[in-house]
């Protein structure tokens, strides 16, 4: 019983707290597509790894030639022969691998790229979400993008246009339930 009294105090206490603080919240894939330069290090990106793509399926491409001329001609060939060719395929899948690690790794070329490009600009708004946080006194700013698990937001919480306003640019009105159809 005592334990119940003491959770039910606690829960009090925090909500009563709670009260006086005040929230909002961002959608920060719609403010980051209002930023022309998010999109051309979003093209960029994309070509980058296109290219890279290619290098490495040429690169496989290469290998499977060898594999199946390896194949064809494994018959006619001295055993010491076999033993060099296969250890060749072994080595060049090997530098393949090694490649598509170097390009699109955990910490490859592609994530530096983005480090380099994006972070940034995504350091520019997260300032400005502070600013703007710190002047208005929220205690909490939620980010709506990527699907969270936000169930019902009040568009007169949202500050995303505020942040693009702090940032300079200019923007489409996001669309909302309420004015989508609208003209």
């Amino acid at each position: 019983m005592k334990k119940i009294i003491l959770i039910a105090a606690i829960v009090c206490s925090f909500s009563f707290g709670a009260t006086a603080q005040k929230f909002a919240y961002v959608n920060t894939d719609y403010i980051l597509d209002n930023i022309p330069e998010y999109a051309d290090s979003q093209t960029q990106l994309d070509e980058l790894s296109i290219q890279w793509q290619k290098e490495i399926e040429a690169k496989f491409t290469e290998i499977d030639k060898m594999y199946k001329n390896f194949q064809n001609e494994a018959i006619l060939l001295p055993e010491d022969m076999k033993k060099k060719r296969e250890e060749d395929i072994i080595k060049k899948e090997k530098e393949g691998k090694d490649l598509q690690k170097k390009r699109f790794g955990k910490d490859g070329d592609l994530f530096k790229k983005r480090q380099e490009l994006i972070k940034p600009i995504q350091e520019k708004v997260y300032n400005a979400i502070d600013e703007i946080s710190a002047a208005e006194n929220y205690a909490v700013v939620f980010d709506k993008a990527n699907n969270a698990t936000l169930i019902y937001t009040n568009p007169k919480y949202d500050i995303s246009e505020q942040v693009l306003d702090k940032l300079g640019y200019t923007y489409k009105p996001q669309q909302t339930p309420a004015t989508k159809g609208k003209k």
